[in-house]
């Protein structure tokens, strides 16, 4: 019964799914070759990129003709968070065909440093959307609607980087393929 149980497939009406740890195969297959997508996170630059993205997106929606400070603030976080949330946390697996579908599963974040929590680059990939938070709310002058979109932007970010998130799957967010 628990091996018929093992290999039953995922309900589809689940609203939450948590993936299972890979199997032997797999972590052959992960430790044969690096991870070329996960592994740039911890090369020089990577870390400057974010902050050079975050300046070149607010001079961008400084241009905008009509666009307040607050609003430009707003829209730098939001389109930051968008972009951050779908590298880290939407798309899945990598775009190299050489490693036989062993990330297949797994998404960037999960599969940076090789899953650990709280090294160093995950740390900093953490705090990047904190401090926009911060940043943004307080040149948008604490207005209560900007505010309120600022927080659902960075807890729609921070939240699957938590541990308590690892390799959790929710249904809302998946895509037709995973059903």
């Amino acid at each position: 019964m628990g091996d018929a149980r093992a290999k039953r497939r995922r309900r589809s009406s689940s609203l939450i799914y948590i993936e299972p740890p890979e199997s032997i195969e797999q972590l052959s297959d992960q430790s044969a070759l690096p991870n070329l997508n996960a592994t740039w996170v911890n090369s020089k630059g990577a870390w400057t990129i974010h902050i050079v993205l975050i300046i070149c997106l607010k001079i961008l929606y400084d241009t905008l003709p009509g666009v307040s400070q607050e609003t430009s603030w707003t829209l730098t976080n939001i389109s930051y968070m968008l972009g951050s949330y779908i590298m880290f946390h939407y798309v899945r697996g990598i775009p190299f065909d050489f490693n036989s579908g062993a990330y297949d599963n797994l998404n960037m974040w999960e599969q940076i440093d090789h899953g650990d929590q709280f090294t160093p680059s995950k740390k900093f990939l953490l705090s990047v959307p904190i401090v926009l938070f911060l940043l943004s709310t307080h040149y948008s002058r604490y207005d209560l609607s900007l505010f309120i979109v600022n927080l659902l932007a960075v807890l729609a970010v921070v939240i699957p980087k938590l541990p308590s998130s690892h390799r959790m799957r929710i249904g809302l967010f998946s895509r037709p393929d995973d059903r």
